[in-house]
C-alpha cells in the first residue's frame, strides 16, 4: 500500500470556525482534506492490558493514497506521568473532512463526540486516572485478566443511547456534538504529540493492505493488538463492520495534497481529487490533473505517428526528432519520480514531521510542474537549439507539428 509512493500521507489539521467551534490550529499543523466520509468504526474486544503503566489508546481510520486504512487501537507506555490521551477524530466542514490530530496532555480533550468505547464514549475517558503519579485502572472498562495490577477500581460506565458507530463528527450523518468549557480549557494546555511507537504503530499499518477499509470492508482483521507495532501476537478480529463502507468515487490512487495550515475563520482547503460520479479505472482518469504533485501523476506520452510514405526528407527529420524529444520527456520523468519516490522513502526512515513532510511535498509539486510547463512549451516551439542536434530553420517548424501533433505531458 504505502510503498507505492514511498510512504504514506498521514497528515493532521484541526478545523476552524466553520462547522465545529475548534481550537486554533498551530503552525506546525496542517490541513488535508477529503470528500468521501470515513468508514464506521468497527466492533471488537479490547486486548488484555499487556502491563502496568500501559494506557489505551483506540483504533481510528487513517487516509493514505489508497484510501482509508485501520489503524488498530492498542495499549501505549504515556511520555511522562500524569498525560492522558486524547483521540484524534474526524470532522466535516464545508462539504470535507479533514482529521484532527490525538495528543497527549493532562486533560483529555475535544475529540468530537465520537464513541470509541472502552472509556472514550464521546467525552472525558472513563477507564482510569492518575493519582500520586500512579494510574488507577477502572475494572469495568479495562480487560485486566492475567496481569497484576494492585491500583483498580470498579466504576459502572452507563450509555444510555444506543451506540453509534459513526466516526466523524459534523456534516450528514455525523456525531453532533462541540466542545465543552473545559475542554476548551485542555485544547489550551500544553500537549505532547504522539509517542514514536504510536508513529511506527500507524506507518506500520499503512503497509498492510488487509486493513484497507477497500479491502476488508469495514472488518479488519487486525481491529486491535496488545502492544504498538505488534501485528502477530494478542491480536484482536473485528467481530464485525459498524455499517456500509462508503464507495470511493475518487481513484484509490489519488494523491494526497498539503495545504497551508487553516485559520480559526477558514473551512479546510480541498486537497483530494473531486468526485466524478463513478469509479474511475486507470484507461478513464484524468489524463491532465491540474495541480500534479509527484512526477508519477504525469499522464504517459501518445505515440509519435510514423511518416507516411510519401512524407518529405524534412518532415522524416522533424518526426525523428520529435521521437528523440519524447523519449527525453519520458527519461526526465522517470528521473524525476525515481529521486521523488527517494525523498519520500528517506522520510519515512527519519519519521519526518509534518511540516518537514509538507514542504518536501510543495517542492515536489514544484518540481513536477516545472517539468510540465518545460515539456509542454518544448512540444508548442520546440527545443532549445543547444538541445538538438538539427533543428529544423524556424519558418518551416509550424507545418509538421500541425502534421504530427504531440500530446501534452
Amino acid at each position: 500500500m504505502a510503498a507505492k509512493h514511498g510512504m504514506t500521507l498521514v497528515l493532521v489539521a484541526l478545523l476552524g470556525g466553520a462547522a465545529l467551534a475548534l481550537p486554533v490550529v498551530s503552525e506546525a499543523q496542517l490541513s488535508v482534506s477529503i470528500t468521501l466520509a470515513p468508514p464506521p468504526l468497527p466492533v471488537y474486544e479490547q486486548p488484555e492490558i499487556p502491563a502496568p503503566g500501559y494506557l489505551w489508546t483506540p483504533g481510528y481510520w487513517a487516509y493514505g493514497p489508497e484510501g482509508y486504512f485501520w489503524v488498530p487501537g492498542t495499549w501505549v507506555q504515556p511520555p511522562q506521568v500524569g498525560l492522558l490521551w486524547t483521540p484524534g477524530y474526524w470532522g466535516w466542514s464545508a462539504g470535507v473532512f479533514a482529521w484532527n490530530a490525538g495528543y497527549w496532555g493532562p486533560q483529555v480533550g475535544f475529540y468530537g463526540g465520537v464513541n470509541y468505547g472502552y472509556g472514550y464514549g464521546g467525552r472525558g475517558y472513563e477507564g482510569g486516572y492518575w493519582r500520586n503519579n500512579q494510574f488507577y485502572y477502572n475494572r469495568n472498562v479495562t480487560r485486566i485478566n492475567d496481569v497484576h495490577i494492585t491500583n483498580v477500581y470498579n466504576k459502572t460506565v452507563v450509555n444510555n443511547v444506543t451506540v453509534q458507530h459513526v466516526s466523524y463528527a459534523g456534516g450528514p450523518g455525523g456525531v453532533a456534538a462541540r466542545p465543552t468549557a473545559q475542554e476548551q480549557q485542555a485544547a489550551r494546555l500544553q500537549h505532547a504529540p504522539p509517542t514514536p511507537a504510536q508513529t511506527q504503530h500507524r506507518e506500520s499499518a499503512a503497509t498492510r493492505h488487509e486493513l484497507l477499509a477497500s479491502v476488508n470492508q469495514g472488518k479488519p482483521q487486525i481491529a486491535a493488538t496488545a502492544k504498538p507495532g505488534d501485528f502477530s501476537s494478542h491480536v484482536v478480529p473485528a467481530k464485525q463492520a459498524g455499517g456500509p463502507v462508503p464507495v470511493a468515487k475518487t481513484p484509490s490512487s489519488a494523491a494526497i495534497h498539503p495545504a497551508p495550515p487553516v485559520a480559526a475563520t477558514q473551512a479546510p482547503t480541498t486537497a483530494a481529487h473531486q468526485a466524478t460520479g463513478k469509479p474511475l479505472t486507470p484507461a478513464a482518469a484524468p489524463a491532465a490533473p491540474a495541480a500534479p504533485v509527484h512526477a508519477r501523476d504525469l499522464p504517459k506520452s501518445a505515440a509519435i505517428p510514423a511518416p507516411g510514405e510519401n512524407a518529405s526528407e524534412q518532415q522524416r527529420n522533424q518526426a525523428r526528432e520529435n521521437a528523440a524529444m519524447q523519449a527525453r520527456h519520458d527519461q526526465e520523468r522517470e528521473n524525476l519520480a525515481k529521486k521523488q519516490e527517494q525523498d519520500h522513502a528517506k522520510a519515512a526512515a527519519q519519521a519526518k514531521n509534518s511540516q518537514a513532510m509538507a514542504t518536501m511535498e510543495r517542492q515536489h509539486q514544484q518540481q513536477t510542474q516545472q517539468l510540465q510547463q518545460r515539456h509542454a512549451a518544448e512540444q508548442q516551439h520546440g527545443p532549445a537549439p543547444q538541445q538538438v542536434a538539427h533543428a529544423a530553420p524556424p519558418a518551416h517548424t509550424a507545418a509538421p507539428q500541425q502534421q504530427h501533433p504531440q500530446a501534452p505531458h
